[in-house]
C-alpha cells in the first residue's frame, strides 16, 4: 500500500487524546474504566480510514470498539470520522499489532476483526501476515476464552492461507463465505476497500473462527 505523506498528522493526533489514546498501556486490564462501562470490547486491527469501526459502533452501542492502525497518515482519516460522529463507544490506537500484549491483558477483548489486511504475497514475508501463527498466539493472549476472529479479504490466496493457518492452530471454523456479497449473510458493514473491490465485481471472502480451550 502506497501511503501519502501527511507531515501534519502527528500534531493532529496529539490534539485529540480523547479519541486516539496516547498511553494505552495504562488501561491494560481496565479498559472498562476508559469507556465507563463493562460492555464487551471488540478491536479491529488495521482500521484504515475508520469506516468499519465507526459504523459498527453506531450499530452496536452496547459494545465498545477500538480501532488499531499503525500509520499516522491513515489513522487521521479515521480520527476525522470519530470527531464527526461523536461516538462514546469507539477509540483508536496508533500502535503496531505485534505489541498488542503491551496494551491488553488476557480477557480484555471478546472479538478481533481483520479486514482486508496486507496479503504479503511473497513466501518469505509470511510471518508478517496478520493470520500467521505468531499473531494468532498474540490474539489468544488478549482474547476471552473462546474469543473470536472475524476475517474479510478480497485476496483468495490470503484467504486460503489463513484458513490453513487457523486450522493448524486449532481454531474452530464457525462460518465461511467464498462470495459474501452474493450470499444470504445479513448485517455486513463494508470497509472502504470492500466497497471499492466489490464494485469491480471482485469476490469478498469472509470467515469467523473461534479459539477453543486447550
Amino acid at each position: 500500500m502506497r501511503l501519502r505523506n501527511k507531515p501534519w498528522a502527528k500534531d493532529k493526533i496529539k490534539q485529540y487524546p480523547q479519541y486516539i489514546i496516547p498511553t494505552p498501556e495504562q488501561y491494560k486490564g481496565k479498559w472498562n474504566e476508559l469507556f465507563g462501562n463493562t460492555n464487551p470490547l471488540h478491536i479491529e486491527i488495521g482500521t484504515g480510514k475508520g469506516r468499519f469501526i465507526t459504523e459498527m459502533a453506531k450499530a452496536n452501542p452496547h459494545i465498545n470498539y477500538i480501532g488499531i492502525e499503525l500509520y499516522e497518515s491513515v489513522i487521521v482519516s479515521a480520527l476525522d470520522r470519530l470527531i464527526e460522529a461523536e461516538l462514546p463507544n469507539v477509540k483508536l490506537l496508533n500502535v503496531n499489532a505485534k505489541d498488542l500484549k503491551e496494551y491488553f491483558a488476557k480477557g480484555d477483548v471478546e472479538r478481533i476483526y481483520l479486514n482486508f489486511s496486507d496479503p504479503w504475497p511473497k513466501k518469505r514475508h509470511a510471518k508478517r501476515r496478520l493470520t500467521y501463527k505468531s499473531f494468532l498466539e498474540i490474539y489468544e493472549d488478549i482474547l476471552v476464552d473462546e474469543g473470536e476472529i472475524h476475517f474479510k479479504t478480497d485476496n483468495q490466496g490470503l484467504f486460503e492461507y489463513s484458513l490453513i493457518s487457523f486450522s493448524e492452530y486449532g481454531l474452530l471454523l464457525k462460518f465461511i463465505s467464498l462470495d459474501l456479497h452474493n450470499s444470504d449473510f445479513e448485517g455486513n458493514i463494508m470497509t472502504e476497500y470492500e466497497e471499492k473491490f466489490s464494485s469491480r465485481g471482485q469476490r469478498i471472502y469472509r470467515c469467523e473462527v473461534k479459539y477453543v480451550k486447550r
